[in-house]
């Protein structure tokens, strides 16, 4: 009686349906969004993050990791992760494993800050590195309490781009070596692939710039990199082709994400994962206008495709039904609610989020203190 109910539950729920993501095979299509959590002290993951991960963890789901350094000059924000050091490989190895000892799947998102930082938080104190010169504004977090003050960048020469390329090829490496199952390279939200991709940060006369193909260029060259390295069947990627998040908008979006998607389709990628265009600034703006859908990327993308951005329960029933997404990546509800899949599953209350404990460095308040269902006598 029982499989007949949970049958019926995931005919009416396309979200709890199985999906092959290429050679991992995933009981249901809710997705731990990548979550900065800034409980990673002087860069290296904590013990602490071992629970976090493996509370989210559900037989056959699929997990991606918080926005994770590649590089010392890569970091923008106080005690994030990295992974560019034997230190930081070895402090993932344990999360890792307790991911997959629940029988989970876990990517590690890789990503450089390049302007969205300061000098402080940089080697020997020097200028961020970026597509462009021009600054960024202070921008507020969570909260509306905390400033924060960004450096001005230093324009990234022509020579030293295949560096930072390189910088990814590594991680991505060292990625696998922890016993990640693959990268998702992060590409989105005003960091440093998006300040290339988007011509409101992009200000270059090289080959970096000007032209779509050119703002396009550095991110390819990653992904080719990238997946040179691990394979393309390990690899995805972020991409918030309609976001203005840190001075990063583009003047047409649906061009960028077009031409990114039919370049990616190229390397055989197995996933992009697009942020909806509902969200701007980090903060939805409701319902996203026809003009600004993500479908025409869906339909142009060959591989997986994963939609990100605010979803509820209904939204991401909806997104899978009508083929809008093969996968929904949630971040605030699965952060809040470590059971979110078998919420959903029961239709059962949600826990609500505290948007301000997101980034405190506590290593419970906001991060494993949230209630699981049966903790509530409601399992």
């Amino acid at each position: 009686m029982e499989g007949k109910v949970l049958k019926t539950q995931q005919q009416q729920q396309p979200l709890l349906t199985p999906y092959k993501l290429g050679n991992f095979n995933l009981s249901h299509r809710v997705v731990l969004a990548p979550l900065t959590r800034q409980r990673s002290y002087n860069n290296v993951p904590q013990l602490h993050a071992i629970l976090y991960y493996s509370q989210r963890t559900s037989r056959g789901g699929f997990l991606i990791t918080e926005a994770t350094g590649v590089s010392d000059t890569a970091q923008g924000f106080k005690d994030t992760p990295g992974i560019w050091t034997k230190e930081q490989v070895e402090a993932w190895k344990p999360i890792v494993d307790a991911v997959h000892a629940k029988g989970g799947i876990i990517f590690c998102q890789i990503w450089h800050v390049g302007r969205v930082s300061n000098k402080d938080l940089q080697p020997n104190g020097q200028a961020p590195i970026s597509s462009t010169d021009k600054a960024l504004t202070p921008q507020i977090r969570s909260g509306g309490v905390e400033v924060a003050q960004f450096s001005p960048p230093r324009r990234l020469r022509t020579d030293e781009i295949p560096q930072i390329v390189n910088d990814f090829r590594v991680a991505a490496r060292n990625a696998m070596e922890a016993g990640f199952d693959g990268v998702e390279i992060h590409g989105a939200h005003g960091y440093l692939i998006d300040q290339f991709l988007k011509d409101q940060a992009n200000d270059r006369t090289d080959q970096y710039g000007g032209s779509l193909e050119n703002r396009c260029r550095f991110a390819l060259e990653i992904v080719e990199a990238v997946v040179n390295e691990i394979g393309a069947d390990k690899v995805g990627i972020r991409l918030s082709p309609y976001a203005d998040f840190m001075e990063s908008g583009d003047s047409n979006p649906k061009a960028l994400g077009l031409y990114m998607v039919e370049a990616l389709n190229k390397y055989g990628i197995l996933y992009c994962h697009m942020v909806e265009p509902r969200m701007k600034q980090g903060q939805e703006v409701g319902e996203c206008p026809e003009s600004h859908s993500l479908l025409p990327m869906r339909k142009a993308f060959k591989g997986t495709f994963m939609a990100a951005g605010g979803y509820t329960r209904d939204d991401g029933n909806k997104a899978v039904a009508e083929n809008n997404a093969d996968l929904v990546v949630y971040g605030r509800l699965f952060l809040a609610n470590p059971d979110l899949p078998r919420r959903f599953e029961l239709n059962a209350p949600l826990n609500k989020y505290d948007r301000n404990t997101f980034y405190t460095p506590d290593p419970v308040i906001g991060y494993t203190d949230y209630p699981f269902l049966e903790d509530n006598g409601n399992a």
